[in-house]
């Protein structure tokens, strides 16, 4: 049996995780989900400084206070950032890193570099008009990204995910982050590919051409960018998979 480490993505908290997490416990793994700071269950806690390495900070002191050992770590979408940089200092506690429709981040890389200068100057838009300045709202779905990002998701999952995201502190998207250490090679990768992601993947692009080789292992998702609410069976037997 694995121990799953669970980390959402942006303006999720660890509730998006509920029934893929009740889906694994009832398998007999032991399942831990965690908030980031100033999302979620941790919202009240975010402020104007609360940045990328406090995310990775809060992934560490996680794993450490729990004194989880063989952990699998499972990061969705934007917590490919943060856990890119805590998986490094992990160390034999980490036996394994998932990315759920997402990849590591270089050293030095930013949330932002991700995104076109124009998604650039509406966020922070967003972020002044709506946000105190300090916080990113979560924008429309249309706004998310392609229609195929949000297959699977329904009228009430929707509903659901706009009820409960909180605003993203924006400094986690401004911050550099910093990879002091890569994992030991004794230390799995996995992707875990969902439709658009699957794009890309056999599309060539060349910046991803690393994740199709080994060490990593891939499994794909046929489903939108969120399975942990538009697929969480099937999410949870794709990280049974990323374990055997």
């Amino acid at each position: 049996m694995a121990t799953f480490v669970l980390v959402p993505g942006a303006w999720l908290g660890a509730w998006a995780w509920e029934d893929t997490a009740r889906e694994l416990r009832e398998r007999g793994h032991t399942v831990l989900a965690t908030a980031l700071t100033g999302l979620g269950e941790r919202a009240a806690e975010g402020t104007p400084d609360t940045g990328l390495d406090t995310h990775v900070e809060d992934i560490v002191a996680f794993v450490e206070e729990h004194d989880l050992h063989d952990v699998t770590l499972v990061a969705h979408s934007y917590a490919a950032a943060p856990a890119t940089g805590a998986a490094g200092r992990l160390g034999e506690r980490l036996a394994r890193v998932v990315y759920v429709d997402s990849a590591p981040f270089a050293d030095g890389m930013r949330m932002l570099d991700l995104m076109s200068e124009t998604e650039v100057e509406v966020a922070r838009q967003q972020v002044d008009e709506h946000g105190d300045g300090w916080r990113f709202p979560m924008p429309p779905f249309e706004a998310l990204g392609l229609s195929s990002d949000l297959e699977g998701l329904t009228e009430d999952r929707r509903a659901v995910m706009r009820d409960r995201a909180t605003p993203q502190p924006f400094r986690t998207y401004e911050q550099p982050l910093s990879v002091p250490a890569e994992p030991g090679p004794e230390v799995g990768r996995v992707l875990i590919a969902c439709n658009d992601f699957k794009g890309l993947l056999d599309g060539g692009v060349p910046m991803l051409a690393f994740l199709n080789q080994p060490p990593w292992r891939r499994v794909d998702l046929p489903t939108g960018h969120w399975p942990m609410l538009s697929a969480p069976v099937e999410l949870a037997n794709a990280l049974e998979t990323a374990t055997s």
